[in-house]
């Protein structure tokens, strides 16, 4: 293999692991994890400099310059990529239902998620709020449960950067 080509891969594979550590430590910052993050950015940079020292010390090499562009671009899907399988932290779901919600907390609550019941009142008339805190990589198993219990619920999801008490809490607690 051409010694040019080589340099291009490696520039590519490179760029494509220090983008997408660069996610995963941005992550990782977000959710609190300020040590990891480090190690992480750590290595990222390392990997970076070396990619871009390749590609600066031969300027006139468009095809370098053309494989850090992608690279790049290929890193940033990668690292989102990575960042959906990890599915690091907690999430605050809410679900707000049209009709009396009773028996659907109780299919919730047997499914072994921790539900808050708020009323609250819409443009239509009243609502019920139910409120769920879960681990993010549960998500898709909480929304096959509304869905096939609420199908007109309007659903939010959102980031919940730290929780402290609560069932779900106590749940992992008794499980140790």
């Amino acid at each position: 293999m051409d010694g040019a080509l080589i340099t291009a891969l490696l520039i590519f594979v490179a760029r494509v692991l220090d983008v997408s550590m660069g996610t995963i430590r941005m992550l990782m910052l977000v959710k609190g994890k300020r040590v990891s993050a480090s190690l992480v950015g750590f290595f990222e940079v390392i990997i970076f400099v070396v990619a871009l020292g390749r590609v600066v010390n031969e300027l006139d090499r468009w095809d370098f310059i053309l494989v850090y562009a992608l690279g790049f671009a290929t890193g940033n899907l990668v690292g989102s990529w990575f960042e959906e399988r990890m599915a690091l932290g907690h999430i605050g779901v809410q679900i707000v239902t049209n009709s009396e919600s009773d028996s659907f907390v109780s299919t919730l609550r047997e499914a072994g998620y921790g539900v808050t019941l708020t009323e609250g009142w819409g443009k239509d008339g009243p609502k019920d709020i139910l409120t769920v805190i879960l681990p993010r990589r549960q998500l898709p198993r909480l929304m096959q449960v509304v869905s096939s219990h609420e199908q007109r619920a309007f659903t939010i999801v959102m980031d919940a950067r730290k929780t402290l008490g609560g069932y779900y809490q106590r749940q992992r607690q008794k499980s140790k």
